[in-house]
């Protein structure tokens, strides 16, 4: 199984990071890995999401889980299970204005293996996600979205 994960430490309150998270119209003013992002953070809705590391290319995927300010989880892939990618955003409170981050996601499913032979390495734009995060969140609003630098 195909999975990447990030975690970091947020010092601003989890309702200011989960307003961030959970506005995903907003996400290019503050995000350098998403140009552009279609929807509407609801339980069951749709969202697509267009990434840096595939210009050009939508990403559907459907809000499966949602936990006010804890816990959301996306889902798309294939019909029946065949391919299925699951990411999975985190949020704990560890003391009043300090947030555990975390963002994973797993590919999972009988066309796993195959499929994810062109799937690229993630993790960077998964590490660049959370500084991203981070960086807006302890800026007290959506801080303009700037490249790490190389």
């Amino acid at each position: 199984m195909k999975s990447f994960e990030v975690t970091c430490q947020i010092h601003a309150p989890v309702a200011r990071v989960w307003a961030l998270l959970t506005d995903v119209a907003a996400w290019p003013a503050w995000n350098t890995t998403v140009p552009k992002v279609q929807g509407t953070v609801a339980l069951g809705q749709q969202v697509t999401v267009y990434t840096t590391a595939s210009p050009g290319r939508a990403f559907p995927v459907k809000v499966s889980e949602l936990e006010p300010p804890r816990r959301m989880v996306w889902t798309g892939g294939m019909p029946l299970g065949l391919f299925t990618g699951r990411r999975t955003y985190t949020l704990r409170e560890d003391s009043p204005g300090s947030t555990t981050f975390t963002m994973s996601e797993a590919f999972t499913g009988p066309m796993a293996p195959l499929i994810t032979r062109s799937i690229p390495d993630l993790q960077p734009l998964f590490d660049e996600f959370a500084v991203c995060l981070k960086r807006a969140a302890e800026a007290g609003s959506a801080a303009p979205a700037q490249p790490l630098a190389a």
